[in-house]
């Protein structure tokens, strides 16, 4: 958040001005003094006390403050629910609202990229790195179900047909549920072909050993 500037007939005053016109506490506020002010002489050559203040920063605020211009300029009513795992350092973000397949988007490219945008966002006032994961209407979940069950599907394919199958370009979230699907099938193996964005899985036969 930027910082404003507010003046008062001392610091103090300044400060509680800031507090109220901010909606925060004392201990959420970073202060500069740029003035002190003075009460002159019999009040003759008073000049206010001029300081400027922001909140502090925090992942939360910087997210909803991001995500809230994207809503915005995009004319949606959206809810932002935030959790942390802090074990893991991922910040978790529900997105809840009308309308919420258009920020999902075909194959849930919006949401990837909103989220892509998001953690640029925040990383760039951290010195540790912190995931950002937003979700909204159990994409995710749904996602990896329907991945998983098309991983099963076609290493049935692969071993009726004996022919191996290259499936649509995935994001690497996407790859990586194929992989770990199929990695523990005695019969196929699989592996990714190609570049960024058209990268896709290839599900073979296992060669057998000699």
């Amino acid at each position: 958040m930027d910082y404003i500037e507010v003046t008062g007939k001392t610091v103090e005053d300044a400060r509680t001005e800031a507090l109220i016109k901010l909606g925060t506490t004392s201990d959420q506020i970073e202060v500069e003094v740029v003035e002190k002010g003075s009460s002159g002489f019999l009040g003759i050559g008073s000049k206010p006390a001029v300081i400027r203040v922001r909140k502090k920063f925090t992942i939360e605020d910087c997210i909803k403050e991001f995500l809230n211009k994207v809503f915005e300029a995009m004319n949606m009513q959206v809810e932002i629910l935030i959790s942390n795992d802090e074990e893991n350092h991922i910040v978790n973000v529900e997105l809840k609202g009308n309308e919420m397949g258009v920020l999902i988007g075909k194959r849930g490219q919006t949401l990837d990229s909103l989220q892509y945008l998001t953690n640029l966002a925040v990383n760039r006032h951290t010195q540790d790195y912190v995931k950002v994961k937003l979700d909204t209407e159990d994409y995710r979940k749904r996602r990896r179900e329907t991945l998983e069950n098309l991983a099963k599907n076609i290493a049935y394919k692969v071993k009726r047909t004996r022919r191996p199958v290259s499936l649509e370009p995935m994001n690497p979230f996407e790859r990586r549920v194929i992989h770990s699907t199929l990695q523990n099938d005695k019969y196929v193996a699989t592996h990714s072909e190609g570049d960024e964005p058209h990268r896709h899985v290839v599900v073979t036969l296992k060669k057998k050993d000699n």
